[in-house]
């Protein structure tokens, strides 16, 4: 757990909003500035990496499976602290198409994505796809 903010600190932003192209050279600027926002909320460092993690696997799986042979839409990332949970949601409005086979070296992201997350779910509509994301916030 950080120090908590020092007398008079503004207190930190409740929720986060970014909307970027989904494109991979973009999805790293996008991980720090949600890492950023991180910081302040006084969670433990392992909890903030597991949150910063699973974000960027998201942002990830949309860039590269939402718009797939087409030209690249945007990615819509949301995360709010409120009443002892997070919850980070990564949107996008392209068409998923159905997994490719894969060498075992691909295709893990959404079990990383379960595994680092206390909640997941993936939901795919017509104009694309949202993951949300939620961690507990007591004793983080």
């Amino acid at each position: 757990m950080t120090d908590p903010l020092p007398p008079g600190a503004p207190a930190p932003a409740a929720s986060f909003h970014r909307r970027s192209p989904a494109i991979a050279g973009l999805l790293p600027r996008l991980r720090e500035a949600l890492a950023d926002w991180l910081r302040p909320l006084g969670l433990s460092e392992e909890r903030q990496e597991d949150i910063v993690l699973a974000g960027y696997e998201a942002m990830a799986n949309s860039a590269e499976h939402a718009y797939h042979d087409r030209e690249p839409g945007s990615i819509d990332v949301r995360a709010e602290a409120l009443g002892g949970r997070l919850t980070v949601t990564v949107t996008d409005f392209g068409t998923w198409l159905p997994p490719a086979s894969t060498n075992g070296l691909r295709g893990r992201g959404l079990l990383l994505i379960d595994t680092l997350a206390d909640h997941s779910a993936k939901v795919h509509r017509e104009d694309g796809t949202t993951i949300t994301m939620t961690w507990l916030l007591s004793g983080n």
